[in-house]
């Protein structure tokens, strides 16, 4: 009897361990997975809050630290050469020195075929000013067309160091001569350009380059005088040119707006147009004649019993005269 009794002891044992284990297991398990859930809705979380911060950088260009002699200047640089030659851009250049760098980046685009190799969209006196100083240039990388590489240097320069108004008038004369814009309408959309100040500009960089050259700089011009200095060039184109001439065959003295009232008004001293006439005559029985016209600023060639086979000849002494 108690043998039998300690076999029904055994029994029990197994039964008890053996409902302990499932038991143990099932909570194991319920466990895993309850772990497992809440491990993937962690994820899912740190995931959503991932792709938030990659959202405000959707559409943003990269930017770095590049060697300034790496980045070239654009074709379409619109800085004159003194603008880096004065005491602003010694005060820029003294910032970035303090600062280690320049804080707000240039932007430039890769060039084709050329690894590593930049064209500088804006941001030309910061990029000069590293070079200067041997420091690397902060910038913001960007592929883009030449249309938009133009508009995008014309307005950050707008909004942070205007260019002076040749300058301007300079950028967007070669941006119509080159076709790249096929209006100066055009242009002024694309640009966000005034269009009455973009045809000033652009008749301060189409002035006679004796009238750019006696004043003490071109810099010096201002888009008010552009009207004044049209008006007088159609009017008596040679007048205003001889009193260009005279005031650079003289000592640097006058200030841009004396120089302006001597083109403008001329005082006097320039002879008034006149019409001349030369007359010329072969071996041969040619005849000629040769009429210059001071005001239309025009030249008239009239040859009589020239020889055809001679045509040629004379075409070509033409072009090279004036070429």
């Amino acid at each position: 009897m108690a043998l039998k009794d300690k076999a029904a002891l055994v029994d029990l044992s197994k039964i008890d361990l053996s409902s302990a284990a499932r038991v143990q297991t099932a909570k194991t398990a319920i466990g895993m997975h309850a772990e497992a859930l809440f491990r993937d809705e962690k994820v899912s979380i740190e995931n959503s809050k991932l792709k938030q911060q990659l959202a405000e950088f959707d559409g943003a260009s990269p930017a770095r630290q590049l060697d300034p002699k790496t980045i070239m200047r654009s074709k379409w640089a619109n800085r004159h050469e003194e603008s880096f030659n004065n005491v602003e851009f010694q005060h820029l250049k003294s910032e970035i020195e303090s600062a280690g760098g320049n804080i707000q980046p240039i932007k430039v685009r890769p060039l084709p075929n050329k690894p590593r190799t930049y064209e500088l969209i804006f941001g030309h006196r910061r990029h000069l000013a590293c070079l200067e100083l041997g420091l690397p240039v902060f910038a913001v990388i960007e592929d883009m067309d030449d249309a938009e590489l133009f508009c995008q240097m014309d307005r950050e320069n707008r909004e942070r160091s205007p260019l002076k108004p040749y300058e301007a008038g300079r950028a967007y004369a070669r941006a119509l001569d080159e076709g790249l814009f096929p209006s100066a309408r055009k242009l002024a959309e694309s640009a966000s350009i005034d269009l009455s100040q973009l045809g000033k500009a652009l008749a301060l960089a189409r002035l006679p380059i004796d009238v750019l050259s006696a004043f003490p700089s071109p810099l010096d011009l201002q888009y008010r005088w552009a009207t004044d200095l049209t008006q007088a060039l159609q009017k008596d184109p040679d007048r205003v040119l001889a009193a260009a001439k005279k005031i650079n065959s003289e000592p640097r003295n006058h200030s841009a707006a004396q120089v302006l009232k001597m083109l403008v008004e001329g005082g006097g001293t320039v002879p008034p147009p006149s019409k001349k006439a030369v007359s010329i005559s072969g071996v041969n029985g040619q005849l000629g004649s040769i009429v210059r016209d001071s005001k239309a600023r025009s030249i008239s060639i009239n040859f009589t019993n020239i020889d055809p086979e001679r045509f040629d000849e004379i075409a070509k002494g033409m072009l090279k005269l004036i070429s």
